[in-house]
């Protein structure tokens, strides 16, 4: 009995053998069907993730550069508006000089006619006549150097070191361009070759073709 029943166990643990490999087998694939699922649903999570992170980059990129554009023209109108001040200013000042120049003259002129008239016939009188006419010409030379002392006060002469005078440049630019070593105007109205080399830096700056004749104009 007991020969015949050892063919019998080794028959059934064959057949618990290949039922495992079988098993086995239909678990591995099983396994490789599930990971391949989850690379693809991973792929299909990634995508419009990619795709919206891309669009928010474009985004930012395309906001950033509308706003600097933006900045860069107020702060170019804000350096127009300020060069057009300024140049007012200096023509008002001219103008005070010339208004100072001309109360002087008609002073002088009224002085000396009423130095005439105030002068006697009698020599006598002529010797204090010239006295008045003395005094008077001395308030009038006085008064013509105050004018010119007041003439001199308004035609003073640009500070070279303020590179706003320049019509295009404005406080932002200015500093920009004293840190890169163009400190005067004469920099810019006479540049030497290592100044072209710094004013390269600004060549984007609006007007930057015509900085040379205004600085030339402030000079």
């Amino acid at each position: 009995m007991a020969k015949k029943a050892k063919p019998s166990v080794d028959k059934i643990v064959k057949k618990v053998n290949k039922e495992f490999e079988k098993t086995s087998s239909q678990i591995e694939g099983l396994i490789n069907d599930a990971l391949k699922q989850f690379d693809s649903l991973q792929t299909q999570v990634e995508e419009p993730v990619r795709k919206l992170l891309k669009e928010v980059k474009d985004l930012r990129e395309r906001e950033m550069k509308r706003f600097n554009e933006e900045f860069e023209r107020r702060l170019s109108e804000f350096q127009e508006l300020q060069s057009s001040i300024l140049e007012r200013l200096g023509v008002a000042a001219k103008e005070a000089g010339s208004d100072v120049k001309q109360l002087t003259d008609e002073v002088s002129k009224e002085a000396q006619t009423a130095a005439k008239k105030a002068a006697p016939k009698k020599p006598a009188a002529k010797k204090t006549g010239a006295k008045g006419a003395s005094k008077a010409k001395g308030s009038t030379a006085a008064k013509k150097t105050s004018a010119k002392a007041t003439t001199r006060k308004a035609a003073k002469p640009a500070d070279k070191s303020d590179l706003t005078l320049v019509k295009g440049i404005g406080p932002a630019t200015a500093k920009k361009m004293k840190d890169a070593g163009i400190t005067s105007i004469d920099q810019i109205a006479n540049p030497s070759a290592a100044d072209k080399e710094k004013l390269q830096a600004f060549k984007s700056l609006k007007g930057f073709d015509q900085l040379t004749a205004e600085a030339k104009k402030v000079n």
